[in-house]
């Protein structure tokens, strides 16, 4: 395995809710370049960094990976979570996010 790839890849929404894989560092560098300007926080900035670093081999790419999952989490990009919501919805389930 290269050393920038993730053990486990990360799957968040783009576009328009489509899944993609973010294999590793480079993947996850290249979504947080293309985040738009207006949108961007102290969540971005902080993956953004740590991918750099992993990048120039000063971090593990599983530090940044979890600085950017930490990232997809705060702006609700997480395919498997919303995934799972759509599933128990389906299911006749109540939402566990809403009380």
């Amino acid at each position: 395995m290269k050393p920038d790839m993730f053990r486990e890849p990360v799957t968040i929404l783009v576009g328009l809710g489509f899944p993609a894989q973010v294999l590793g560092v480079m993947d996850a560098y290249q979504h947080l370049v293309e985040w738009p300007g207006s949108f961007r926080d102290s969540a971005h900035a902080v993956a953004l960094k740590a991918c750099q670093a992993a990048l120039r081999g000063e971090i593990e790419a599983e530090t940044a990976r979890g600085l950017f999952v930490a990232f997809a989490q705060k702006h609700d990009l997480l395919a498997s979570e919303i995934l799972a919501i759509a599933a128990a919805r389906g299911r006749g389930d109540r939402d566990p996010h809403v009380q």
